[in-house]
């Protein structure tokens, strides 16, 4: 899975033009509260990307456990003929079979753990990434703000940019 790009160099360098040359204090609230996002927006946006990777590997973990869980049901399914077609039940291979039948169960134990692991960790990769897109949206309302000179347009970006923080707190706190 990708990782979320934060193309916002352009965004700063307006940003930083507008409130060296604006006589308006607020300006440069703006880019400072901008840069913040930046930094936040960036963080999301790496702890989505690890997610995404910690989902992708675990799925992977859980394929490779239920390729294995079948390959211990057929060794099993192999004994069971071979028992079966016998004159004399051979006792190893019995004793084989039932090794096999209680290694399948540790094997299938693993496997749904590392599908919930890959769950979860997918799950808060969509938070982070919510995440990142309420802080790219935050930062694009404070350029607007910035660049029409309107106070209300970076009262929205940081409203936005309180909801980028919540859904980063829910992926903490997850």
């Amino acid at each position: 899975m990708e990782e979320a790009e934060v193309p916002l160099e352009n965004v700063h360098e307006e940003i930083h033009h507008s409130a060296e040359h604006s006589t308006e204090r607020w300006i440069s609230w703006v880019a400072l509260s901008t840069a913040v996002l930046a930094v936040l927006a960036a963080i999301a946006g790496l702890l989505s990307g690890n997610r995404a990777n910690e989902a992708m590997i675990s799925q992977i973990e859980s394929s490779d456990q239920w390729s294995y869980y079948q390959a211990k049901s057929i060794k099993a399914s192999v004994l069971d003929a071979k028992i079966a077609l016998a004159n004399s039940p051979n006792e190893s291979d019995a004793a084989k079979r039932d090794r096999y039948e209680k290694e399948q169960e540790e094997i299938k134990s693993e496997a749904e753990h590392k599908q919930v692991e890959a769950k979860s960790n997918f799950h808060l990769h969509e938070i982070f990434a919510r995440s990142v897109t309420m802080f790219q949206i935050a930062i694009a309302i404070a350029a607007i703000s910035a660049l029409m000179r309107k106070r209300r347009f970076w009262i929205v970006s940081l409203l936005f940019g309180i909801a980028g923080c919540i859904f980063l707190a829910l992926g903490f706190i997850h």
